[in-house]
């Protein structure tokens, strides 16, 4: 095999297969900690700056992944990792296969059945940072599979960021990436529905800022206090002492109605007072609005 640029045969070997925004953010973390990168991507020339900086390019996937005891793959999708990786799986068969692409729990045990077939360590995983991020030390990675296979390359996958291993269940990293992007964009769209009330009163979103952020997210919204809850979720135990659900339900009915009064879109928080009142059709009413996690638990309302 022929690399344009010889690949040393050490430890610190590392093929890194797709080379989008992201890709190309884990080849420069790898390059910068030393690693002997060899890359392979669909376009030959998203490679020629990481060529030129000392990565080697390989011409097929089968050579990348013989080039590395490890092979990274940072696609799109599993569909796609299976369609660039599966020419290879001859040269894969005693070696780690990374994958970092997006997808669901049921993807990725899929994935570690696939490549257990083949003779092929995986482990499954997920970026919680965008490309800027990615090489410093606090930029979390999550990683779910086999433990011996984690440990024996935490120091590769260190490189990138801040390695969190979840544990053997494979499913585990993409289930977390859900459950925390899921957080992100619940929180994303509550400012911005906010945002767009006080817009409806012509107050800009900068102003409307200096309260939200200087003083209610970190005052009212405190993010320590809401993991002290985590143990009363666990338990079920949601007294109502200092406010019910009914009374939460009250507020939600507010929120839907200001901004049907005032011209906001209100499929958000009519979805959010539909799920209060569910909860409160369950018997939740007297509990405090923690007690929603009841209702999160089940598949589907009881009806």
């Amino acid at each position: 095999m022929t690399l344009e640029h010889a690949t040393n045969q050490h430890d610190n070997r590392v093929t890194l297969v797709g080379l989008g925004p992201m890709g190309l953010a884990l080849a420069e973390a790898l390059l910068k900690q030393g690693h002997s990168l060899t890359v392979w991507n669909r376009t030959p020339g998203k490679a020629d700056e990481l060529v030129a900086k000392g990565a080697g390019r390989a011409q097929t996937v089968s050579e990348a992944v013989a080039a590395s005891p490890i092979t990274i793959v940072c696609l799109n999708d599993y569909e796609t990792m299976y369609r660039v990786v599966d020419p290879a799986t001859a040269e894969l068969e005693g070696r780690v296969l990374v994958n970092l692409s997006s997808g669901t729990p049921t993807e990725a045990h899929a994935a570690l059945a696939w490549s257990a077939e083949h003779g092929i360590d995986y482990l499954d995983g997920a970026i919680m940072v965008p490309p800027p991020l990615v090489g410093e030390p606090d930029a979390v990675f999550l990683y779910s599979g086999e433990q011996s296979v984690f440990d024996r390359h935490r120091t590769t996958l260190a490189s990138l960021g801040d390695p969190r291993y979840l544990g053997a269940d494979t499913g585990l990293a993409v289930l977390y990436n859900t459950a925390l992007l899921e957080m992100m964009y619940a929180t994303i769209n509550g400012w911005l529905h906010a945002t767009a009330l006080l817009d409806s009163a012509n107050v800009s979103a900068q102003k409307f800022a200096e309260l939200a952020f200087g003083w209610f997210m970190p005052a009212v919204v405190d993010y320590a206090s809401l993991a002290e809850q985590a143990p009363d979720l666990d338990a079920a135990n949601y007294p109502g002492a200092l406010g019910t659900l009914e009374m939460n339900l009250n507020a939600l009915e507010h929120i839907t109605r200001t901004s049907e009064e005032q011209g906001v879109h209100s499929g958000q928080p009519r979805l959010m007072k539909e799920i209060a009142e569910h909860a409160i059709a369950e018997g939740y009413g007297g509990q405090n609005y923690f007690a929603i996690y009841e209702l999160f638990k089940q598949a589907k309302p009881r009806s």
